[in-house]
């Protein structure tokens, strides 16, 4: 195992208990607008996978690359259904016309 191989595991998991503790502190108010914040992320991912398979030479990275810009697509399109039902609920629901 290589010194930088090393070094990148090492980054790799004290990002993932960083972002872990970060995402636990999150008030419930802040959630929507990081969901919108996360949905632009993954929608920069989408378009570094479609660039990536417009330039695949062989069949294996076609396949990889595709399943990339499903994996993607899925996620950006899930996302923001997520959000938007999320800020459902804080919408007010119409009153009811009291009879007289």
């Amino acid at each position: 195992m290589t010194m930088t191989l090393l070094n990148s595991i090492t980054v790799f998991v004290l990002a993932v208990f960083i972002g872990i503790e970060i995402i636990s502190k999150v008030p419930t108010m802040l959630h929507t607008p990081l969901m919108s914040g996360t949905n632009a992320i993954h929608g920069i991912v989408l378009i570094g996978a479609m660039l990536i398979a417009g330039s695949a030479d062989s069949d294996l990275e076609k396949a990889l690359a595709f399943v990339a810009v499903v994996f993607g697509t899925i996620n950006v399109v899930g996302g923001f259904l997520v959000t938007d039902r999320m800020l459902e609920m804080f919408k007010r629901k119409p009153s009811k016309p009291e009879s007289e």
